[in-house]
């Protein structure tokens, strides 16, 4: 019986939440293109206030806004009237978050901001509410019920104010053009930052630290070299320093098996037309091109195919790339 209300239960609101939020879609008009427009001319910051389960969600929009290129944060409505209104500017537009839209927090700042000059948007389930009729702009995040079946607990209505939230970054977003480059010098310490913003000279080995030797020398002392430096590959260059070739690990085990004699020239056993990539490449790029290449390690090239460093499966792991 346990598990069937929960699941039942877990269904129920799901449905519920979706059907408060599909009920949302025909109120997306002139108010929230002003509510953009107001975002998209703001000098200052946008800040998002609220109590309780709204300023939780306030929390997130904040937070939401400010990584899709509108810079924003959150101010507690409860601390703004004791010290913290002074942290709100001029140049800035507030966001206030209240299903009642009657909440006395809210009730104290209104008229400070008022005096102030400072643009309000509210998001409130009760556009006739305090917040909604002193509000500049008002954007209805009202539901039918909740999800409790009580219809006390703060569930279909929060994840309304949530929505209408994601759904003004994601509009101010498109409108002013955010790319994943934007987004990613916003999250440089995440996966998708570093996909964009890692590049192949980041990752490099380079000086001294490079496996190099010349093209003239024998297969065992390119061996010591690439033991040495332990990135399974050598750079062999010519007499002006530009790129022969490469012998890897790989190599080393076709050389055996072949029964050929490690004094002999390293350029008669290197790999002549080997994959190369630029410093300046992202290091995702290299990823996908040593997966299709089926290759564990890569060299970089300047414009005259000098081997400037190399790098390997190893270094993109700890990268965070792979």
């Amino acid at each position: 019986m346990i598990k069937e209300t929960c699941i039942s239960a877990g269904k129920r609101v799901l449905q519920d939440e979706a059907a408060a939020l599909l009920a949302l879609v025909p109120t997306i008009g002139d108010n929230f293109e002003k509510a953009c427009r107001l975002l998209l001319s703001c000098k200052g910051k946008v800040i998002l206030t609220g109590v309780g389960k709204s300023g939780h969600i306030a929390t997130k929009i904040a937070s939401t806004l400010a990584s899709t290129g509108t810079p924003a944060f959150f101010v507690q409505a409860g601390e703004a009237a004791h010290g913290d209104l002074g942290m709100i500017g001029n140049d800035d537009v507030v966001i206030a978050i209240s299903n009642s839209g009657e909440g006395s927090e809210l009730k104290i700042m209104i008229p400070i901001l008022k005096r102030r000059g400072i643009p309000l948007i509210a998001i409130t389930g009760e556009i006739n509410s305090s917040l909604g009729k002193e509000a500049d702009i008002t954007l209805s995040a009202h539901v039918e019920k909740e999800a409790c079946p009580l219809n006390l607990a703060p569930t279909s209505s929060s994840t309304a104010e949530l929505a209408l939230g994601d759904a003004l970054a994601i509009a101010l977003l498109e409108a002013r053009g955010f790319t994943e480059q934007d987004f990613a010098l916003s999250h440089p310490g995440g996966a998708l930052g570093r996909r964009l913003l890692v590049r192949c000279k980041d990752l490099m080995h380079t000086g001294s630290a490079m496996p190099k030797v010349k093209d003239d020398i024998s297969i065992k002392d390119a061996l010591f070299e690439m033991s040495k430096k332990s990135q399974g590959i050598v750079t062999i260059v010519d007499k002006d320093g530009k790129l022969a070739g490469v012998y890897t690990d790989g190599d080393l085990r076709r050389t055996l098996n072949k029964g050929v004699d490690l004094n002999e020239c390293i350029s008669l056993v290197m790999t002549r037309k080997c994959t190369t990539i630029k410093a300046e490449t992202l290091a995702a790029k290299a990823v996908v091109l040593m997966q299709s290449k089926k290759i564990t390690a890569m060299v970089v090239v300047d414009e005259n195919n000098k081997p400037i460093g190399t790098f390997n499966i190893q270094d993109l792991l700890r990268a965070g790339i792979v």
